[in-house]
């Protein structure tokens, strides 16, 4: 069973939150999140701005989705309570893998979501495995959610963190 341990001293998370940087970041934290959770669905707009700023790739399969199929599926992962079919739900449109499915939640649900990224994951020690699943995604949430309570800071603080602490530090 994988283990997460966080590779800096937890009082640097603001640190290294403040030397992240990422192209599209204002749109996506300031206008796209606080739209979709007033909403609670993304329209096509702000699903192709939230899967083009994760995965610029695929941008053109995402695209394929029509706009009544995208508000359905991410009304239902935004509404449950039911975890695992919240994120597995996600998967269903074309170009959403876990990653982009965990930007969805990070940016477009009420509680907080970790991004599910290399990156994020090389911060906490894991090397990222061959395939996800619900209990790895779901042990990464819950490990996120506590270092974030713990050490006081939001989810998104976190997040910027552990990405540029990788993005600085990794071989």
């Amino acid at each position: 069973m994988t283990s997460f341990r966080l590779r800096f001293d937890p009082t640097e998370i603001e640190y290294w939150a403040g030397r992240y940087t990422y192209r599209g970041e204002y749109k996506v934290e300031s206008e796209v999140g606080p739209r979709v959770r007033a909403q609670g669905y993304l329209t096509k707009a702000d699903f192709l701005t939230l899967c083009h700023w994760k995965s610029p790739r695929t941008a053109k399969l995402c695209s394929t989705n029509p706009e009544d199929y995208i508000k359905t599926v991410t009304q239902t992962a935004l509404r449950t309570a039911h975890e695992r079919l919240r994120i597995e739900v996600l998967t269903l449109l074309r170009g959403v893998s876990w990653p982009t499915a965990s930007v969805i939640l990070h940016f477009g649900a009420l509680a907080p979501y970790p991004i599910l990224d290399y990156r994020a994951l090389w911060s906490l020690g894991v090397e990222t495995p061959g395939r996800y699943d619900f209990r790895f995604w779901w042990r990464y949430t819950v490990y996120c959610r506590e270092l974030a309570a713990r050490f006081s800071v939001s989810m998104r603080m976190l997040d910027r963190a552990l990405w540029q602490f990788s993005k600085e530090n990794q071989p």
